[in-house]
């Protein structure tokens, strides 16, 4: 485990794969850590230098006083990238995670040549929206919203399954603050002008049955960079490394070997 610290925050953050390795950076979703990952590692292509981290206010890392903006977040990624010497990665970012991609892209084209965009959209949501879960998380805790939470995250059937509980828990044992933060940092983003103008290799992955960011939203922020490519991968939610990782995974190392990353 390793801590960096930005001078606003301390990341936790971990590195996977030799020094010399094409880099890939994952950013996870609202509620999760870096954990989320874990079932597609070890199908990946072999001598990747892959890059995870706790985005503020999740996982290990340091919880700063909430809400957060959007700008802060990719400020972070931004100093930790630097920190570890990252130049043209291909960044992989899902849900939240996808939109400090589109940020860090837009601010830092040095630091990213292509792109994997998962779950998520220009713009999410909408204010009154994120007020209204804000409002709920700061008065009962995200316990209040984890079994709605869940039906957006999975498919019928993944719910039924013991591993439930252990992606339910991530989500209740992380920080109300961290969460609030974030959901701020979302509702005050709209980043469909600025990724309009991005030209790079995108891929965009949405799950069938995604409640979050459904595929029709994914494909509509994907279809604002001339030449992506677009996958839906069905019996899936929000989170289809989780539940379809081998067909993730296949996905994402087919992408890196197009991109000539691999």
């Amino acid at each position: 485990m390793k801590i960096f610290d930005t001078g606003d925050v301390r990341l936790h953050y971990r590195v996977d794969g030799p020094e010399d390795g094409a880099p890939v950076v994952f950013a996870n979703s609202l509620g999760t850590d870096m954990r989320l990952w874990d079932p597609i590692l070890p199908m990946l292509p072999d001598g990747l230098r892959i890059i995870r981290y706790d985005k503020r206010g999740h996982g290990l890392s340091s919880c700063p006083p909430a809400p957060y903006s959007m700008g802060a977040l990719i400020t972070d990624v931004e100093r930790l990238l630097d920190f570890l010497g990252v130049r043209q990665c291909v960044f992989v970012g899902l849900s939240i995670g996808g939109m400090i991609g589109q940020g860090l892209a837009t601010k830092r084209l040095d630091l990213v040549r292509a792109m994997v965009l998962s779950n998520t959209a220009a713009k999410i949501g909408n204010p009154d929206m994120w007020a209204e879960r804000i409002a709920t998380v700061e008065k009962d805790g995200i316990e209040s919203l984890a079994d709605a939470v869940m039906e957006r995250w999975f498919a019928a059937d993944f719910r039924a399954r013991p591993e439930l509980e252990l992606w339910r828990n991530m989500l209740v044992r992380g920080e109300d603050a961290g969460y609030a933060g974030c959901c701020a940092a979302i509702s005050g983003t709209d980043f469909y002008t600025p990724t309009a103008s991005l030209r790079l290799p995108l891929l965009g992955i949405a799950g069938s049955e995604d409640g979050s960011t459904p595929p029709d939203l994914v494909r509509e922020t994907i279809d604002l960079v001339p030449g992506s490519k677009f996958h839906l991968i069905r019996k899936a939610g929000h989170l289809p490394c989780v539940e379809q990782p081998r067909e993730y995974a296949g996905v994402l190392s087919d992408f890196l070997k197009g991109v000539g990353h691999v």
